[in-house]
């Protein structure tokens, strides 16, 4: 077989050597021509998967190493026989150790005490469940919209949107649907701003085009939104640089890349391709993962602002942020590159849980949200 991979994919090589001839190419500009004699694709999000790409291959199976597959023509895969998957939930933590960051970074920067805030998250699979449990850690008050389980549950914990748009924070977690019973869309649009509570602060690590950039650009410069942090930007690679210069914190659609959530994507396109195929799963990446750069925090009293010190020490985010801003000081053409290259050069982040932090004296609370936030405690 001929596998074609991006070249982003950890271990892809390692991983599908069994297969045959593993050739890696710059995902965004993979091409049909490349395609030739090959067997297998796999792509992340940054690749469109449809009839234009695979009309006249022999591609036999894809597979994306993301949650999402909005740039994936599902239809066209399934009627030209093509297996599919996709890798749910395998960025899920990565993803709530950044917004907890980031939560941690807003709540020093505005003086805000996040205790007596509320969070309203706005989509609850894989990653948005992960956020809601770091935001129930750190004392927030939980409002959770997903009309689709809604629907499905008939769980009263499921609320209306207007309850969420009378939240403190909103942070969105949804695909990405144009069409449909739920359109995802620009579902953040300037009627739906226009609707929340006066000082709200804005999270998107969906997809960009969930909020109207331009609307929220508006918000902000009003003063109606207090502060937001985006990872994901309408017409990625490119992105608007006023919207940029306004937002509190900016990245460049890495949310979810923590070196374990890649490996774990990688993990779980191997093992669908060997269900595909019918061959038995031997690859284990374990044995390959690096020790973390932090593995270890001992704390002793006072415990004042202990949570926000260890989740600095594992993630700072003001890193992302400063290297996102470069990209104003850069020729507009150069933008889009430049963000691709982040992405590409993005450096090995390990998630919360490869870290142990040890406490001198016994804090059921300092604990109690260590614990919350995916970090290994332990009282010495």
């Amino acid at each position: 077989m001929r596998v074609v991979a991006d070249e982003n994919i950890p271990y892809v090589r390692e991983a599908f050597a069994e297969f045959g001839e593993v050739v890696t190419l710059p995902g965004r500009t993979v091409s049909a021509r490349d395609l030739g004699g090959a067997d297998l694709l796999l792509v992340r999000s940054i690749t469109r998967v449809d009839a234009a790409l695979l009309d006249g291959t022999a591609v036999k199976f894809v597979a994306t190493a993301t949650i999402g597959t909005d740039h994936v023509d599902l239809p066209y895969l399934q009627g030209r026989g093509i297996g599919f998957s996709s890798a749910p939930g395998c960025n899920a933590n990565s993803v709530a150790d950044y917004v907890s960051a980031a939560l941690l970074l807003l709540a020093e920067k505005h003086g805000l005490d996040l205790s007596d805030m509320s969070l309203g998250v706005v989509g609850v699979g894989n990653v948005g469940r992960r956020v809601a449990a770091r935001g129930r850690a750190l004392g927030m008050n939980l409002v959770l919209n997903d009309p689709p389980l809604a629907e499905t549950t008939c769980e009263p914990v499921y609320r209306p949107i207007s309850e969420v748009q009378a939240c403190d924070v909103i942070t969105f977690h949804v695909p990405m649907e144009k069409s449909g019973p739920y359109p995802t869309h620009h579902l953040c649009n300037a009627e739906f701003l226009a609707a929340l509570k006066p000082g709200v602060i804005i999270f998107n690590t969906s997809r960009g085009a969930v909020i109207d950039n331009i609307a929220l650009l508006d918000a902000l410069n009003s003063g109606h939104v207090r502060a937001a942090v985006l990872d994901v930007w309408e017409g990625e690679p490119n992105v608007n640089a006023d919207l940029l210069a306004k937002v509190d914190l900016a990245s460049p659609h890495i949310a979810g890349y923590s070196f374990d959530g890649k490996v774990n994507g990688t993990q779980q396109i191997y093992d669908a391709t060997c269900r595909h195929f019918g061959r038995a799963a031997s690859w284990n990446p374990q044995a390959l993962l690096p020790t973390p750069e932090c593995p270890l925090i001992a704390l002793s009293p006072p415990y004042s602002d202990a949570v926000a010190k260890c989740v600095r020490a594992v993630y700072d985010i003001r890193d992302d942020d400063a290297r996102m801003r470069r990209t104003l000081e850069l020729p507009t053409e150069d933008h889009g590159a430049y963000f691709d290259r982040l992405r590409k050069e993005y450096p090995r982040r390990r998630e919360f849980k490869n870290t142990r932090v040890t406490l001198t004296a016994p804090d059921d609370a300092v604990a109690r949200q260590l614990t919350g936030l995916g970090f290994q405690v332990e009282v010495t």
